[in-house]
């Protein structure tokens, strides 16, 4: 995940090669091997298919259900928003607002499911203070993804842990172990919504700049 991204960000110029192996492919000529788009923007153009298919007025809101989708997020939503030519500042709005949605949905069911846990063990125990504990497996992320998280947050703490962004998990699985881990919802849901602006905006604008260049 973290090489695709460098590739997205590190060759915005090569953001037009899917479109010439579209044309390539249409004359006959995509057998060669130099027709092949490259393979990190394989996903992207997929999710450019399907924003660009929906008719005009339905566009920005095929950008916000694919920035809804974890390893999206925002910053491919805006991406993908800007490609197919919506307003830079519409793309990245919806990515945002998608990516927002789609974590906040996690935050509460970790949450939820959490607060649950802790009250039966603290019933069974007998005490209130496991509700402060680590509630392994409240979160829905896989245990190996838990422990990569868990050290960036033992680390970096919820603010490092969010602001890191794509280089540590997408913002869905993040913020619902951060949940799990004993974070303060509010504290989670907060910084979390900080990142996914920032990281929103610096893919939609590094994109924007890059087309205006490549033209």
């Amino acid at each position: 995940m973290t090489r695709w991204h460098c590739r997205v960000f590190g060759g915005i110029r090569r953001l037009d090669a899917s479109a010439r192996f579209r044309v390539l492919a249409r004359s006959g000529d995509a057998r060669s091997p130099r027709a092949s788009p490259p393979k990190g923007l394989i996903m992207l153009d997929a999710l450019q298919d399907f924003a660009s298919s929906l008719p005009d007025f339905l566009q920005w809101f095929g950008v916000m259900l694919i920035s809804a989708v974890p390893f999206i997020d925002s910053y491919f939503g805006s991406v993908v928003g800007v490609l197919i030519g919506l307003p830079s500042a519409v793309a990245i709005g919806v990515a945002v607002i998608g990516n927002v949605l789609s974590m906040l949905g996690f935050v509460f069911a970790a949450s939820g499911v959490r607060s649950k846990v802790a009250a039966g063990k603290a019933e069974a125990a007998g005490a209130g203070s496991a509700s402060s504990a680590d509630v392994p497996g409240s979160d829905g992320v896989s245990s190996t993804r838990r422990e990569k998280v868990r050290r960036a947050f033992d680390r970096y703490g919820v603010a490092g842990v969010s602001l890191l962004g794509p280089f540590v998990l997408p913002s869905q699985f993040t913020s619902a172990a951060m949940v799990s881990f004993g974070a303060s919802r509010n504290a989670v849901i907060a910084w979390q919504i900080v990142s996914i602006v920032i990281w929103g905006v610096l893919a939609g604008v590094g994109v924007s700049l890059g087309v205006a260049l490549a033209r």
